[in-house]
């Protein structure tokens, strides 16, 4: 039996109104634990009540680096608020995802400070990758390789998506296995087959795409992924894909 804590990324389920309806399709599919976006936060104690009352806990949440560099403090209090003790950076802003080594060895030292100031109130920070940070410098490097050495040191932590890791042309595997160490959480999400789901980024439910989702569950967890978050960035069924995804995972688990 895993030792994982199953969660759903709230994200999935933005088209199916606000938080309530969110949180009510979540508690539907089964789940009791949900990963919030950076909006969530600007109302700390709406949110925290509006868990409590469905029997919900938030143990993870998406936090936009904008907000980390401009309300580091505010952000802290917020999650600490609604009981939040894991924040996640999602994405570097657009403009700033095709810089060289030395910017994203920047981009890493600079959430490594963050990690730092964040851990002293009792959170952990870490990064969420996607595939644009597996792209080969000139040198052979990559991104994602050059924001960890810039981190080097400091406390911050690491959520696998691995799905778009596959997405990327990698095996997943092999950067689970060179990052155990800062491993904490890995997105949970499918890659529909070739040519599939097109109206949906090609991505599906869980267990019913290309992905070894029992496999990589299993490898995951063993290299330190506590917290195992499930996502599908643009559903067209968002409460049928989390009770089917939920469903699934039950089996293998």
């Amino acid at each position: 039996m895993s030792t994982s804590t199953l969660s759903i990324q709230l994200y999935s389920l933005r088209h199916l109104g606000g938080l309530d309806q969110q949180l009510d399709a979540a508690v539907r599919a089964g789940f009791t634990n949900v990963e919030t976006i950076g909006s969530h936060l600007d109302e700390p104690r709406a949110l925290k009540a509006a868990l409590t009352s469905r029997g919900l806990v938030a143990p993870s949440g998406h936090i936009g680096l904008p907000a980390l560099r401009g309300e580091l403090e505010r952000v802290a209090d917020a999650a600490a608020e609604a009981g939040i003790a894991q924040l996640f950076m999602p994405a570097l802003p657009p403009e700033e995802r095709n810089g060289d080594t030395d910017a994203w060895r920047l981009v890493g030292a600079e959430l490594g400070e963050m990690a730092v100031r964040l851990k002293a109130r009792d959170i952990s920070l870490g990064y969420h990758n996607h595939h644009w940070e597996l792209a080969r410098f000139s040198d052979g490097s990559r991104p994602l390789d050059c924001l960890f050495t810039g981190a080097a040191g400091s406390p911050l932590v690491w959520q696998a998506d691995v799905a778009w890791l596959a997405r990327g042309g990698d095996d997943p595997k092999a950067w689970l296995e060179k990052y155990a160490g800062l491993l904490v959480s890995a997105h949970v999400k499918d890659q529909a087959p070739a040519g599939r789901n097109e109206d949906e980024d090609g991505w599906c439910d869980v267990g019913s795409g290309i992905l070894d989702w029992p496999d990589l569950w299993a490898f995951a967890s063993a290299r330190g992924a506590r917290l195992m978050v499930v996502e599908h960035d643009n559903p067209k069924d968002p409460a049928g894909f989390a009770a089917r995804s939920f469903s699934y995972l039950q089996t293998i688990r």
